[in-house]
């Protein structure tokens, strides 16, 4: 059973009043004792005796309201507390679940784009600070649309997952992988030089150039296009993530399966 701090301390309080009245109870006794000690001085103990009676009877109807009256409202303030406080903290986990709900990509599990974008924002904002480098990836499934058009989207969504999944052991723990939209995923990558970021790159294009999927009665290889770019201190994220763009657009027309800076 389950008590709030309001009903243990109101229970402390009964407990006094039942000392109390154990008390007063003793010093009847004494009373009864010294009347039958006196007989001539009956007269002079009537009156303590009449103070401690009242005295006890007080007590007990103190204890009876406050057992059989007071205690249930308390408690039952108390549980509608209780009630409320974990109702809040419910909604709190809910709101948390949701705000993740919110910026995670359901099919892959990875970051959406809204969260990429809040990221780089935030990243940039602290490597000006901290004058280190910056780069972003932005990686796109070679010849996606015939893969759903001759297997069907619920192939292509498996092969979505599959990228995901190898963008994620190829990256480092303080990296931000997300799925972008379709079959488009980006990365931010701090402190890497530019070679640095192109060899990170082209060792994510041969990881899933070697993948073989089996999906069903399907196998398959996928390649996948890969612009990067480090950002020069200046430029806003929109900016930044054009360059990273126009190099990914560059790796296509270069025949794909490519990375391109």
């Amino acid at each position: 059973m389950k008590f709030y701090r309001s009903e243990i301390a109101f229970l402390i309080f009964l407990s006094l009043l039942v000392g109390a009245a154990a008390f007063s109870y003793q010093a009847h006794d004494a009373v009864l004792s010294q009347m039958s000690a006196r007989q001539g001085a009956a007269a002079g103990l009537d009156s303590g005796l009449f103070a401690v009676r009242a005295s006890l009877t007080l007590i007990a109807i103190g204890l009876l309201a406050g057992f059989f009256y007071f205690y249930p409202l308390i408690r039952e303030q108390a549980r509608e507390r209780g009630e409320l406080r974990e109702m809040t903290v419910s909604l709190s986990e809910k709101s948390a679940t949701f705000q993740q709900a919110a910026l995670t990509d359901p099919l892959t599990g990875l970051q959406n784009r809204r969260y990429f974008d809040d990221a780089l924002a935030q990243y940039m904002e602290e490597f000006a600070r901290i004058e280190r480098p910056l780069g972003i990836m932005i990686i796109d499934i070679d010849h996606f649309k015939s893969i759903n058009d001759t297997h069907g989207h619920d192939v292509g969504d498996e092969v979505i997952k599959s990228l995901a999944k190898t963008v994620l052991e190829y990256t480092r723990y303080h990296d931000i992988a997300a799925r972008i939209g379709g079959e488009e995923f980006a990365v931010v990558a701090p402190n890497l030089s530019m070679d640095e970021l192109n060899r990170l790159a082209n060792r994510l294009r041969l990881a899933v150039a070697e993948l073989a999927m089996k999906i069903g009665n399907v196998r398959l290889r996928i390649t996948v296009s890969i612009g990067v770019a480090i950002w020069d201190g200046k430029e806003t994220t929109a900016k930044l993530y054009k360059r990273a763009d126009s190099n990914l657009y560059q790796a296509k027309r270069g025949g794909r399966n490519r990375v391109c800076a």
